[in-house]
Parts: C-alpha cells; sequence; structure tokens
C-alpha cells in the first residue's frame, strides 16, 4: 500500500510560473547556474543553488549558502511570486518533449514507506550529498526539489488522470531547452479520494530519479523526531505511470586505451562479442548490442549467449555487460566511479556526441549502449540490488521551483 498525501502547496502566481521553475540543483555546475541565473531575479537557481551568489571562495556547503536560499524563498512569498494554497490540493504535472508527454501526480509520499521499501531505490546513497541536502530542507523548512518516482500502470489511475488533464492547465510554459511543462491544480475532495484510493492499490512505487533527496527528507526527519503525522515525515514526489517514462542511453567515453590499439581491443572482445564492421553508426535494435566508434569508424558488437547471466536482474544490463566483459577486462577501468580514464554522456546529446569527442581528441574511444528498461529497473529495485553505475539517463528532467513543500502548516 502506497500513501499519497495532498498538502498546501507553496507555487508561482501563473505569470511568474516559466521565470520561476528552474532545473534541479545537481544537473548544473555553479557557473552555468550563475549564467542560467543572470537577470532573472525570479529563477528558482537562487533557492535550490544559491552558491551561484556568491563568489567562487564560499563553501557551497556553508550555513550562510543555504541561509541565501531560506531569503531568497521569502522574498519570492513576500513579494508574491510564490504563493501557498489555501487547502491541501495535489497537482499532475506534465512534461512534453519532442511531442511525447508524461503526467504525473505531484504529492507528499511518506518517510517511513521509503525505510520500510515500500517505496524502492535501485542506488546507494553518499553521505556526504544526504547532508547537504538535509542541511537545506532544514534551514530553508522546505523541500524545493522534487523525488521523481514510477509505478507499473494502473487503469483506475490512468482514467483519474485523463479526466483531470482534460480542463485547461493552470501552468503552461516552454522552459529555454524547449520542453513544455503544464500543471493542473486538483481541488475537488472527490477527486483526491480516487487518487488517494488508487494508489493504495498499489503495492510499491520506485524511484526513477531523487535517491539523495528521498535519503535527505529521512534523515530531517529523524532529527526532528518521526511522528509519522508531520509534515516532515513525508517528501515532495512526482510519480510517474511506467508507459509514460523512458530511459535514454547513458554511453561511455575512454581517455585512452591503456596503451592497446582498436584492432587489438576487437580482436579479444571476440570471445565475448560478435564484433561486426559497419560503415556507417549501427543502429542498436535490441538489447546487448553496442557501438563502438574510434578512429573514424563505427563496429557492432552483440554480447554473446551465455557471456553474462540473463537470470541476473543486475548482471543482464547492457551496462553490466560492456563493464564486466570489455571495459574491466580489457581496458583494466574496473571502477568506473572514480576512474579518471571513463566518462558517460547522456543520451540526449546523441551518437554525435560521441563523434565529436573522439573525432576532437578528448576521447579515444567511445561505446553506445542500448538503453535500459524501466521493466528491468524495477527488477533490480525488487530483488533489493543496486543498479549498475550511469546505467539511467531520464530525460525530461522535472523542474524546482514548480510546487514546493514547506514544513510548517
Amino acid at each position: 500500500m502506497v500513501t499519497v498525501k495532498p498538502f498546501r502547496g507553496l507555487r508561482p502566481a501563473p505569470q511568474h510560473a516559466a521565470a520561476v521553475a528552474a532545473p534541479p540543483y545537481d544537473v548544473l555546475n555553479t557557473r552555468e547556474a550563475r549564467a542560467l541565473a543572470e537577470g532573472n531575479p525570479l529563477s528558482f537557481l537562487r533557492v535550490n543553488k544559491s552558491e551561484l551568489e556568491f563568489d567562487d571562495s564560499v563553501d557551497p556547503y556553508s550555513r550562510a549558502v543555504y541561509e541565501r536560499g531560506k531569503a531568497n524563498l521569502d522574498r519570492l512569498q513576500r513579494d508574491g511570486v510564490l504563493r501557498r494554497d489555501e487547502r491541501p490540493c495535489f497537482y499532475l504535472y506534465r512534461l512534453t518533449m519532442a511531442g511525447k508527454s508524461q503526467t504525473g501526480l505531484v504529492a507528499l509520499t511518506s518517510v517511513a514507506e521509503y525505510d520500510n521499501g515500500t517505496i524502492k531505490r535501485h542506488e546507494h546513497t553518499k553521505p556526504d550529498k544526504v547532508k547537504d541536502r538535509a542541511n537545506h530542507i532544514e534551514i530553508l523548512d522546505a523541500q524545493v526539489g522534487p523525488v521523481f518516482c514510477a509505478f507499473r500502470d494502473l487503469d483506475d489511475l490512468t482514467a483519474v488522470f485523463d479526466r483531470v488533464t482534460a480542463a485547461k492547465p493552470e501552468y503552461d510554459f516552454v522552459a529555454v531547452d524547449r520542453i513544455r511543462h503544464e500543471l493542473w491544480v486538483v481541488r475537488d475532495q472527490k477527486t483526491i479520494d480516487a487518487l488517494v484510493a488508487g494508489f493504495t492499490a498499489l503495492p510499491h512505487i520506485y524511484i526513477a530519479d531523487g535517491h539523495h533527496r528521498s535519503a535527505a527528507a529521512s534523515e530531517v526527519s529523524r532529527r526532528r523526531g518521526a511522528s509519522r503525522d508531520k509534515l516532515h515525515d513525508f517528501f515532495l514526489n512526482v510519480i510517474f505511470p511506467a508507459s509514460h517514462l523512458r530511459i535514454l542511453p547513458y554511453n561511455r567515453i575512454i581517455k585512452d586505451l591503456g596503451g592497446k590499439s582498436v584492432a587489438a581491443l576487437l580482436e579479444a572482445a571476440a570471445a565475448k562479442f560478435t564484433v561486426t564492421e559497419a560503415n556507417t553508426e549501427p543502429t542498436l535494435a535490441r538489447p546487448h548490442q553496442f557501438g563502438l566508434y574510434a578512429q573514424g569508424r563505427w563496429t557492432l558488437l552483440e554480447a554473446k549467449p551465455g557471456s553474462f547471466d540473463a537470470k541476473s536482474p543486475t548482471g543482464s544490463i547492457d551496462a553490466s555487460i560492456i563493464g564486466d566483459n570489455f571495459i574491466a577486462p580489457l581496458l583494466g577501468i574496473t571502477n568506473p566511479k572514480t576512474d579518471k580514464r571513463i566518462d558517460f554522456v547522456g543520451g540526449i546529446r546523441g551518437n554525435q556526441e560521441l563523434v565529436r569527442l573522439v573525432d576532437g581528441g578528448e576521447a579515444s574511444l567511445a561505446i553506445a549502449v542500448y538503453p535500459t528498461t524501466l521493466e528491468q529497473l524495477f527488477k533490480v529495485a525488487d530483488a533489493g540490488e543496486v543498479m549498475p553505475p550511469k546505467s539511467t539517463w531520464f530525460e525530461p528532467k522535472l523542474r524546482d521551483g514548480v510546487v514546493v513543500s514547506l514544513l510548517s502548516e
């Protein structure tokens, strides 16, 4: 059973929504955030990444930075840019990219259900990142960045989503990255009850992105004394049907080949992969196919049956297969999280970015990877395992500042 809770969202007045809404804190570095917020005093980056207002000598994790975020949040409320709904509501948030839409429920979800595994996770978290977000929540007394979750589709919930979104949205704007954002406010008690009942029928939801935000909410609840009925015992979430979502490839680039030639690598790879020269960029038509680009040429690799454990939820994911059978044994890169010889390129940039990096000399080899599926992610989480590093790239990204959860009534 999954608990969803309506809440009095703090959100922009409609005329300010486009100016306020901003990328999540962790997809931009400080320089990029500073450039994006320049000339826009309403940008929510001034709340969720307030170090942009300091010079680079200031520790971004200092109390002064968090307090600046709090001051900016207070200013937006004082100036009437952000307003709090008078009574608890749900919200439906739709993002549209390249003609494909995904619609999720904005709600509060239970820290206790995160802690007990009803809300399933698939990543480990880093204590320093959890501490940063927990301190941010504590000092702002607000959760400003939503977690992004998924659920296996349920007809009853689909029907409610469709009914609500048949009406005109309260927000409808296109951001600078050409993603369209729409928001509907659910005030009707009958609809609220239907959404609560629909999620109660689900055994689990799954974190797609936002593991550190979830863990930070749990930490704040622990610090304040978990009671299960206070606002700090819940966290801001946007929950999408799995059929609405897609995971893009998370590709790899190799900075140097460790003294080996491309020909020698491909010869060695033939023990675990079928190796086919490609005259043009290969189309990865199914799982376990990989495109390698080096020296101006593409090569198609396909993992041979028996070269990986097809029954393993984690070992059968393509990020594991290429890591276990090519990157680690042939290139000597055994820890992709720390090894500086490997880097990762989100699939939103396309294979042309891989070609650019190799042809420009920034990498010696690029590997295009078939995207992980939502069902694979679910299976890993159900098994209590951890996804391989850099195996999921979700796009489009939620924007911070569309709806905020204040922790005081």
